[in-house]
């Protein structure tokens, strides 16, 4: 284990920090408990001469939790669920997926 696995280790093991959430496969059926990082940054969209600023809904998810979470998968985050949107993106060190939601 290296020493950045550990510290997300800590990070996601800390409920101040992360929450837990349960991650079911769109094809399998499959459930899996995990714990997620939730972020909501604002996005801004422009089109033509206006711009919009819409919510947003993501996730960090450590890769060791969800080895390949894909579009179309819900996750289930306390009472409220969300699909999966869009490819799920990892970092450099190819430890974190971040997944942009949507609620379902």
């Amino acid at each position: 284990m290296s020493v950045f696995e550990a510290a997300l280790g800590r990070i996601f093991g800390n409920p101040s920090m992360a929450v837990a959430g349960v991650w079911i496969s769109a094809t399998t059926s499959e459930e899996r408990s995990i714990h997620v990082i939730r972020r909501a940054p604002d996005r801004i969209t422009d089109f033509g001469a206006a711009r919009f600023v819409t919510d947003t809904m993501m996730v960090d998810v450590r890769v060791s939790d969800l080895p390949d979470p894909r579009t179309g998968d819900l996750i289930v985050i306390e009472a409220d669920s969300f699909t999966i949107q869009g490819e799920p993106v990892r970092d450099r060190e190819r430890l974190i997926w971040t997944l942009d939601l949507r609620r379902s």
